[in-house]
């Protein structure tokens, strides 16, 4: 009886293993094999290359260089030295240290820190060159391993890092073209998965798959590397000579819209983001708004002259004071006697009260007009994070704002919507949506330009050559911007001596000054708008701003290929009697 006991639990484990052994091999094969190929495997990303952001003759403004991040397994570091005869410092993590140290030029105890523990994964260095990883991989350290990384560079420093942006330390784009065109410049990274072996290298007879990284496209903008950097130049003078808070500086070729440069001061050096102060981080051309002021007075004059009210002979007298009962008392920024002026001179000298007389013949709505027609109030498009400006409905303006907005003030704008102003009357009276990116790279590896701008009509090519006409005798002899000559150029454009509006105390506190031109005058190509902010030696846009217009405009002209049409500025009588 226990014989047949023994001989049926006998009979009974052996069934029990049969049944575990076919479940094994049978029935659950697949999916222990799955899971011992999962334990033996590892994936890895593999980084797509960020696009590289250029000029527009094709030089290298950002670009992404290949970095390593040196990573241990540190329970395999312990392995090292472990059976030789050497002294215990040169076994394990303190040994491993002192060979890897060197080639870091880090100290034996800091490295021994990151290899020493129970850690599968830890890092050692991150972002070092690829030579300085060879040189740690030929040390054939067990647990030593590599991933890959990559770092975002700007060739030029501080050149145009207004609008560029940068990338923060965690790949992340902040600002600038990094951030708006991110979607094309950033790519999609792969992945690669292989079999490792115990002391984690690939094994290469087993199972690897891969899919490759789309790299990102290459974004072509519309500035010139060369001009950016001697617009920065000369703003940074102008801000240290006249102390002042800021100065901005946009140049537009007028027929494309494209913007050549687009320059802040002071600025930041992209590859060091973190030493800059939050100011000087964005673009104060695209969001700083402040009031025009008498760069302003061009749209009156032009929205005058479309209207039929006056043209650049209308006989306009100037008194020292213009009394508008409860509008208030306009002033111009210097006392005189009764002037008598022509609408070309009450423009040449910048006169408000003139530019009032000859602006109230238009209504409050005609005028909002267009200010809207050429921009004030609206983003121009230009495909990054920008201000629309400030330009209330008629409906909201008093007295005093109806008058006011006549010579640029109570509306606020920014720089680039300035200079467009002064791009629609330079381009016969076209209105071009200024334009950043100029080409990007297409399905075959190639630039493709990008489209062009909107066009829209604003005023008549005829308002637009007259108007043009009255802004050369703003620098001609008698106006307010004889700094802003250049030799053998004909030159139009405006000043502007604005007082700067405070929100802090809601009041008028400082000034920006400003001038805005176009050359050639006769057969224009380029525009050139330079602001400086809160001077505090001097203040005016004739003796700060225009300078600096003459300076880069000259330089734009040579760059871009310009020559002086050779035609002679006709008379323009400023006076009557």
């Amino acid at each position: 009886m226990r014989l047949r006991w023994v001989t049926g639990a006998v009979v009974l484990v052996f069934l029990v293993f049969a049944g575990k052994l076919l479940q094994l091999q049978a029935i659950d094969a697949e999916k222990l094999s799955a899971e011992a190929l999962e334990s033996r495997s590892i994936t890895k990303p593999l980084p797509a290359h960020r696009g590289d952001i250029l000029d527009t003759n094709g030089s290298v403004l950002a670009t992404t260089v290949e970095r390593r991040n040196i990573t241990v397994d540190q329970t395999l570091v312990s392995a090292y030295n472990e059976t030789a005869k050497v002294p215990n410092d040169e076994k394990g993590a303190v040994g491993a240290a002192r060979k890897i140290a060197p080639v870091l030029n880090e100290p034996v105890a800091e490295v021994a820190q990151t290899l020493a523990g129970n850690k599968r994964f830890n890092y050692v260095a991150k972002d070092v060159e690829p030579t300085v990883w060879r040189d740690v991989s030929d040390l054939s350290l067990p647990g030593i391993f590599s991933e890959s990384a990559s770092r975002r560079t700007y060739p030029a420093d501080s050149v145009a890092s207004n609008v560029l942006g940068f990338i923060n330390s965690q790949g992340e784009a902040q600002s600038g073209i990094e951030r708006s065109q991110d979607e094309l410049l950033n790519g999609t990274d792969g992945t690669l998965t292989y079999e490792k072996g115990k002391g984690g290298q690939q094994i290469a007879t087993g199972m690897t798959t891969e899919t490759e990284p789309v790299d990102g496209k290459d974004v072509q903008l519309t500035l010139d590397r060369d001009l950016q950097w001697k617009s920065q130049e000369a703003l940074d003078k102008v801000v240290k000579d006249a102390n002042a808070a800021s100065a901005t500086l946009v140049a537009l070729n007028i027929r494309t819209g494209e913007i050549l440069a687009l320059a802040d001061a002071p600025t930041y050096n992209a590859n060091t983001p973190n030493k800059a102060k939050t100011a000087d981080l964005g673009n104060r051309a695209l969001t700083d708004v402040f009031e025009p002021g008498s760069t302003s007075k061009v749209i009156t004059a032009a929205a005058a002259i479309e209207e039929g009210v006056a043209t650049p002979s209308t006989h306009v007298t100037v008194p020292n004071r213009l009394d508008r009962g409860a509008a208030g008392v306009i002033r111009d920024s210097e006392e005189h006697g009764v002037e008598k002026l022509t609408f070309a001179g009450v423009l040449a000298k910048s006169s408000n009260i003139g530019t009032v007389k000859v602006g109230e013949k238009m209504s409050a709505q005609t005028m909002y007009d267009y200010l809207t027609k050429f921009g004030i109030g609206s983003k121009t498009g230009v495909g990054m994070t920008e201000s629309a400006g400030i330009l209330s409905p008629p409906g909201k303006w008093d007295g005093r704002t109806r008058l006011n907005v006549m010579f640029g003030q109570g509306l606020s704008v920014t720089a680039l919507q300035s200079a467009e102003v002064f791009a629609t009357i330079a381009n016969d009276g076209v209105r071009v949506q200024p334009k950043l990116v100029k080409a990007v790279t297409g399905a075959d590896g190639k630039l493709e330009p990008e489209p062009e701008g909107k066009k829209t009509r604003v005023v008549s090519t005829r308002t637009a050559e007259q108007v043009r006409l009255m802004l050369e005798s703003v620098v001609g002899e008698g106006g307010t911007a004889v700094n802003a000559e250049i030799p053998g150029y004909r030159v139009a454009g405006k000043t502007g001596t604005a007082q700067a509006y405070d929100e802090s105390c809601g009041c008028y506190n400082g000034y920006t000054a400003s001038f805005v031109g176009m050359a050639p005058a006769d057969d224009p190509a380029l525009v050139v708008a330079v602001f400086v902010q809160q001077p505090q030696n001097g203040h005016y846009g004739g003796t700060l701003a225009a300078p600096v217009f003459q300076q880069i405009m000259s330089y734009a002209l040579t760059l871009q290929g310009i020559e002086p049409t050779g035609a002679k500025m006709p008379d323009v009588p400023l006076e009557w009697s």
